[in-house]
């Protein structure tokens, strides 16, 4: 089969792709299912994991990728899910056409979804709903700032807030704010790469500040500067490559709550939450009030490498996707 083998650590621009990788399995363990994959979707710790740099390394060599969306091509007894079911999740080797997921790691696709959208929902859409319903508990009328808002995770969190009834304010370079409001659904958006951005805050909420800060870049000390007294800012990733360290005297004299998130955490310690985020979110989907937003740039296992130097080098937006077979063999796209 096709994929995209790393067997030395390398950057992605000086891996290939593989034409003749060997098939995971022919027949899937109790707990697992043999999936087709259709399309994958891009994160950054793919970057990091192609150089050894990521905290979860499989031994080499091994299929890059984590998320994907397809159909299963074989299930064990007794499965709920059955050969040609419209499936999406998560598994190490997303990069290649055929790869062996593990049961709780995959749910069914909605017909209003396509396989480029689902490919790209499984970690960006939790990730953000259980940061601001689970952790944050944002209300009603409250003011949300979302950081980096036109990513695939900040995309998802200007949709969430919208439609949990916040007033959202999406952060952006200025190429992207337009993606954040037509497609985001952002009632007003701000260029963060201009010095004092806050003060574009502040007076978007008459002098108040934001409730919320949703941070999957590694910014809250200079968000800290408009956040509301009793504030929540929460702590979702470092995107701008570094971790970033807070005075906490700021803190302190705002009263404000720093909230963590790590949404790959809870398959391990919170299994019921898993389940509860995914239930609510489906329904979110299924209604339209939720729609995955795809980069609009076309790429292939082929040339995969140009996909991740384009997500590396911040050219995308939304949820950047690789078609992984072609569109006369995925059926609905």
């Amino acid at each position: 089969m096709k994929a995209f083998v790393v067997s030395e650590y390398a950057h992605p621009s000086k891996i290939h792709l593989t034409h003749n990788a060997p098939e995971p399995v022919q027949k899937p363990g109790s707990d697992e299912l043999l999936i087709d994959v259709h399309s994958a979707g891009l994160n950054f710790f793919d970057i990091l994991q192609c150089q050894g740099k990521y905290q979860t390394q499989p031994p080499r060599p091994f299929v890059l990728g984590a998320e994907f969306a397809g159909t299963v091509a074989a299930a064990p007894p007794g499965s709920p899910y059955k050969p040609g079911d419209r499936v999406f999740g998560a598994a190490q080797g997303a990069y290649g056409e055929r790869v062996v997921a593990q049961r709780d790691y995959v749910l069914h696709l909605l017909d209003v979804l396509s396989f480029d959208q689902g490919a790209g929902i499984f970690m960006t859409y939790p990730t953000s709903y259980e940061a601001l319903v689970g952790r944050a508990k944002l209300q009603t009328g409250e003011w949300l700032l979302v950081l980096a808002a036109a990513g695939g995770v900040g995309m998802a969190a200007v949709q969430i807030g919208k439609a949990l009834g916040a007033h959202v304010i999406a952060c952006a370079s200025p190429s992207k704010l337009d993606v954040a409001r037509s497609m985001g659904g952002a009632d007003f958006v701000v260029d963060y790469t201009q010095d004092g951005w806050q003060k574009e805050v502040l007076k978007i909420t008459g002098g108040r500040g934001v409730d919320v800060v949703f941070d999957p870049v590694g910014r809250i000390k200079d968000a800290l500067k408009c956040v509301v007294w009793g504030g929540r800012a929460l702590v979702v990733g470092f995107a701008g490559g570094e971790i970033e360290k807070l005075p906490l005297n700021l803190v302190l004299l705002k009263n404000v709550s720093v909230i963590g998130i790590y949404w790959g955490s809870y398959q391990k310690n919170k299994t019921t939450r898993v389940s509860e985020v995914w239930t609510e979110l489906l329904a979110l989907f299924a209604s339209g009030r939720l729609k995955p937003v795809v980069f609009n740039g076309r790429y292939t296992l082929g040339t995969l490498t140009q996909g991740l130097q384009d997500l590396e080098n911040r050219k995308t937006w939304g949820k950047v996707v690789v078609h992984v077979r072609e569109p006369s063999a995925r059926g609905k796209l």
